[in-house]
């Protein structure tokens, strides 16, 4: 990462590392290769750790980021 933030980075069971930087991209990595397996700007520094949590069986994950919560589903 060229920038960095304090916000913390999550990991999930599935392999998945979730984590943002101060250019406002959040991010989702394949923790055993390393790889980008997806990218969203919102639009400033994500200013939370992420949070990912389950309902009726459907994965969330949630990042604090420029004054608002945004929420994202995972993949099946």
């Amino acid at each position: 990462m060229a920038n960095y933030t304090e916000s913390g980075i999550l990991s999930t069971a599935s392999d998945l590392v979730f984590a943002g930087g101060q250019d406002g991209n959040f991010f989702a990595l394949n923790a055993k290769t390393g790889e980008r397996l997806w990218m969203v700007n919102l639009g400033g520094n994500i200013a939370g750790g992420p949070v990912t949590y389950s309902i009726n069986g459907k994965q969330y994950v949630v990042v604090a980021g420029e004054g608002a919560l945004f929420a994202f589903t995972l993949p099946n």
